[in-house]
């Protein structure tokens, strides 16, 4: 057990500058930190518990928006009427991670800033940039099979673990950010991850001390919304693919759509090629088909994992197919 300080603000500033102090970390519901504290991957001198921080409603707020405090607990944002109706993709994402007992415990904000579930990055034998920059990648050349096959490099090829966060790409979700100087800024979900760019430890945009302290969901866009993850086992497992798609048909051709992959890279994947692939084309298998192959052209794979660039096609065809059955 290593010693460490604990701290409770009452509020959101002063939560900030607590976090100053050399060594500071945020805890709030812990379902990743305290795991990562008990294996010597993380080593914080200092916590500051934010879970009691004014910042757990769901409030509508200017032109049809929707926000999430950072606090809000995962099992409240699925069984949010207005998420359930508006942003039913959102509803099926959270309630298709962990188990009813975490996703009682887990905020929002944690979730978006969870570690990634690379073994090797567990692992403190194991050679990680992630983990210890400049030590290497165990992954790359070992067993890698639920590892990234886009946007990786030779540094890291994990993947981020979030369900929520692919949701929330394909809804245009942004971040609300309080800094350690009191300045708020805004930041869109697929803007706020880095891709490994030769420092995979750096894996967000946040600036020392800041703090996330909402998700705003802009107004539901049209079309229908679905997640849909594919996993070892149905229930407590990280998905090897998933994919949240929203598809707007009239008469039988594609408005819009809103493409977003889940573990195939090292943050949640938007896919604008999938998404211009289908727009503006009859919503027909082989449309499906044309799509998920742009989705997936530049994909890697490692070995392992070769798999899941047919299994990410394939399981955007079935997305798209269950939204607008393919004539």
């Amino acid at each position: 057990m290593r010693p460490f300080t604990y701290e409770r603000p009452t509020d959101a500033r002063g939560a900030v500058a607590a976090v100053s102090r050399p060594g500071a970390k945020y805890i709030s519901g812990g379902t990743n930190l305290l795991d990562l504290m008990k294996l010597g991957i993380e080593r914080p001198s200092h916590l500051v518990d934010i879970s009691r921080l004014p910042l757990h409603g769901i409030e509508e707020v200017r032109g049809g928006e929707l926000r999430i405090g950072a606090q809000a607990v995962n099992s409240d944002v699925a069984a949010d009427a207005r998420v359930r109706g508006r942003y039913p993709v959102l509803s099926q994402a959270v309630l298709s991670g962990a188990s009813g007992q975490l996703r009682n415990k887990a905020s929002t904000g944690g979730n978006l800033l969870q570690r990634t579930r690379c073994p090797y990055f567990y692992d403190t034998a194991a050679a990680c940039n992630k983990r210890q920059p400049g030590t290497g990648c165990a992954a790359i050349g070992g067993f890698n099979r639920i590892h990234a096959v886009l946007g990786a490099d030779d540094s890291c090829i994990a993947t981020h673990p979030s369900d929520m966060a692919v949701a929330l790409a394909a809804l245009d979700a942004r971040i609300e950010l309080l800094g350690a100087d009191g300045s708020v800024r805004s930041v869109g979900l697929t803007d706020f991850y880095r891709l490994p760019g030769g420092s995979p430890h750096i894996e967000t945009v946040l600036r020392p001390g800041e703090l996330i302290t909402a998700v705003v969901l802009p107004p539901p866009p049209p079309g229908r919304q679905l997640y849909r993850k594919v996993r070892d086992r149905a229930s407590y497992e990280f998905a090897l693919v998933s994919v949240a798609a929203v598809l707007a048909v009239d008469r039988g051709t594609i408005g819009t759509a809103r493409v977003a992959f889940g573990g195939v890279a090292p943050k949640p994947w938007r896919s604008p090629e999938a998404e211009a692939a289908l727009t503006g084309r009859p919503a027909t298998a082989a449309t499906y088909r044309i799509a998920a192959r742009a989705a997936m052209r530049d994909a890697v794979g490692q070995g392992h994992n070769d798999f899941k660039i047919e299994l990410a096609e394939r399981t955007l065809c079935r997305t798209l197919a269950q939204l607008a059955p393919a004539s």
